[in-house]
């Protein structure tokens, strides 16, 4: 785990697909073509938007990654899938299409771009996912595990697995 490049997706608007669920999946689809090959999924969370649960609800999840490619070039790669995927900045915390976050990679701890993510651990929603996939995977900050973190966050505190 010491190398896992993590990233966490999530969604609450469904773009040009019959839901933000099978917006995510395709998005994991896509990872590989930008050089980003995905060796673990976890399930499908879902969660009440923040900061204003009036918003559509989110569905969020996790994935691992290989990749040869540094932390800014992996970002740069993910912003790229969010614009294909139709993602729209102009405002902050905003209903979105996809939102791809950089969790972590390897054990950086840098600014350029900031990992791990700043906030993550606070997160039920991307803590949950992960300790599904990784539950040892070890924080290169705060030297949690995943499953302690996720037991701790209280960000998205109603996140759980989405039933099939």
């Amino acid at each position: 785990m010491d190398r896992a490049v993590i990233v966490a997706f999530g969604s609450n608007l469904p773009g040009e697909y019959d839901s933000p669920r099978a917006l995510l999946e395709a998005a994991v689809t896509s990872m590989g073509d930008a050089g980003l090959a995905v060796t673990h999924v976890s399930r499908w969370w879902r969660s009440a938007a923040w900061p204003d649960p009036a918003d559509p609800p989110y569905v969020n999840g996790v994935v691992l990654i290989e990749t040869n490619l540094g932390p800014a070039q992996v970002l740069a790669r993910l912003h790229d899938i969010e614009r294909a995927f139709g993602r729209d900045r102009a405002a902050r915390n905003a209903p979105r299409t996809l939102d791809l976050d950089l969790i972590a990679h390897g054990r950086v701890v840098g600014d350029a771009p900031t990992i791990p993510h700043p906030r993550a651990h606070e997160r039920r929603f991307v803590m949950g996912p992960l300790a599904e996939i990784a539950p040892d995977w070890v924080h290169p900050a705060l030297g949690q595990s995943a499953a302690m973190l996720a037991r701790g966050a209280g960000v998205g505190a109603d996140a759980a697995p989405l039933q099939d």
